[in-house]
């Protein structure tokens, strides 16, 4: 009996003892991770990661700005606008009145013209006058531009008055120089730029010339002459060949406050002067100023675009004055292109520039009996105002002198 129960005694131990080998090996095994936790919605969210998925963006009521409030002690910086500086408008000039120009300008215009005045007066003050003296007074007025015809007349009506003069003082003859001179340049001519119109418009001037004879810029020194007489003036730039006679034109324009009508490079002059003439119309303007491209009088289908300018401005009103600009230096040539013109448009008028830069005024005289027309305006240097009205009394006496 002792013996079966030490054997239960003894089987009981074993077993007890292999039950804690079996819970000691369980509990060095690595438990399993617990569930993942619910996440916090307090918790402020974590810093994105380079390469992270960005999040769509959460479902929440946005507030307005007026709604939030800033942190005290800071104010939002007052937004500063930088107003662009005023431009100032050019000054516009008084320029000078046109009375009496020719006549302050008179010396300017016989230290070029002396030569010519100078050399009759010598010719004519020598004792005997015989044929050659006669021919080299011939020589001197032809040299001087003066023109085959006109010089012939002049010769002879000189001789004629010498002869019955007989004595001959200083005085005398240049007093009769004077007067037959004076009877060359028609001083019953209407030397006026028309610029009044008969009808409720503006008075209309075209300028019309070659190139390089200083066209743009009489038209813009007519502006002034203008001006000075009390007109307001619309300028209308048709001549789109040349890049720089607008921006030219304009800039003589605003001097003296008159406005510049004027439309894209090489775009159709007559259409830029059917509309500088509209809006001088519109505008109640006293005179436009059309000033067209300088014509090569040899190009003959430039010519007869001069022909079409006249044409369409003329659906407005006709035409009150054409100015034709000549280079007083170019002589005789001048009187060839003078032609020209003449055939494609009537006429009007000549402004004689560069009058100061030459000794041969005679081209006044050439000019003036080729083309049945007045010299109404000359030019006489570079400056603003140096386009005066032709005056033959002045002009003569700045040729012989006092």
């Amino acid at each position: 009996m002792e013996t079966v129960i030490l054997a239960v005694v003894i089987a009981l131990v074993v077993i007890g003892a292999l039950g804690g080998l079996v819970i000691g090996s369980r509990r060095h095994k690595q438990l399993p991770p617990p569930p993942p936790a619910a996440p916090d919605i307090t918790a402020p969210p974590a810093e994105p990661h380079v390469g992270d998925e960005a999040e769509a963006p959460h479902d929440e009521e946005r507030r307005t700005i007026e709604e939030v409030d800033l942190p005290e002690g800071s104010a939002a910086a007052p937004v500063v606008v930088e107003e662009p500086l005023p431009t100032e408008a050019p000054a516009v000039e008084i320029p000078e009145p046109t009375a009496g120009r020719l006549v302050r300008l008179r010396a300017r215009l016989s230290r070029s013209q002396n030569a010519l005045g100078k050399g009759l007066l010598t010719l004519l003050s020598r004792e005997h006058l015989d044929e050659e003296t006669w021919e080299e007074i011939e020589d001197t007025l032809l040299t001087a531009d003066v023109g085959v015809q006109p010089t012939q007349e002049l010769v002879e009506r000189l001789r004629e008055r010498v002869k019955v003069l007989g004595t001959r003082t200083p005085d005398e003859l240049r007093g009769l120089l004077r007067e037959e001179l004076l009877q060359l340049l028609v001083p019953e001519f209407d030397r006026v730029v028309k610029t009044d119109s008969n009808l409720d418009t503006p008075g209309i001037v075209m300028v019309v010339g070659v190139n390089g004879t200083g066209k743009t810029t009489t038209t813009g020194k007519l502006a002034r002459v203008l001006v000075a007489d009390g007109k307001s003036v619309v300028l209308g730039a048709a001549d789109t060949f040349r890049a720089a006679a607008a921006d030219q034109l304009q800039t003589w324009g605003e001097r003296v406050g008159a406005r510049t009508v004027r439309g894209p490079e090489g775009g159709d002059p007559a259409s830029i002067a059917f509309d500088a003439v509209k809006e001088g119309i519109e505008e109640g303007a006293d005179v436009v100023l059309i000033d067209t491209a300088g014509r090569l009088h040899t190009k003959t289908g430039l010519m007869d675009e001069l022909g079409k300018v006249k044409r369409v401005v003329e659906k407005h009103a006709p035409l009150d004055e054409v100015l034709l600009v000549l280079d007083a230096t170019t002589g005789q040539n001048g009187l060839v292109q003078a032609r020209v013109f003449a055939e494609v448009v009537d006429i009007t008028g000549i402004v004689l520039t560069k009058l100061d830069g030459t000794a041969k005024g005679g081209i006044v005289i050439a000019v003036q009996r080729d083309l049945g027309v007045p010299v109404k305006l000359v030019g006489l240097g570079e400056g603003a105002d140096d386009l005066a009205p032709f005056e033959p009394e002045a002009f003569v006496d700045a040729l012989i002198g006092e």
